[in-house]
């Protein structure tokens, strides 16, 4: 759907954000827009790539499991 704007489109929809913004208030939008879609496109990557944090182990919790199961191994059970 964003695809057939095109150049006369895109002008069309900066003048009539101009128009109800006013010229003051359009850098500021535009600098919350971009932070937005910064942290929006951080946020997916982090997700396709498994990096939540709340679920993957510290490194110290990773220490500790290999610690139990190799006490488990030596053990017998």
């Amino acid at each position: 759907m964003l695809t057939n704007i095109g150049i006369p489109g895109l002008i069309l929809v900066l003048v009539i954000a101009l128009i109800i913004f006013g010229p003051s208030k359009l850098p500021e939008i535009g600098r919350a827009f971009g932070s937005t879609l910064k942290e929006f496109k951080s946020a997916t990557k982090d997700l396709v790539n498994g990096h939540d944090d709340e679920k993957s182990p510290s490194a110290e919790e990773g220490q500790r499991l290999k610690a139990v199961e190799k006490e488990k191994q030596h053990t017998g059970s």
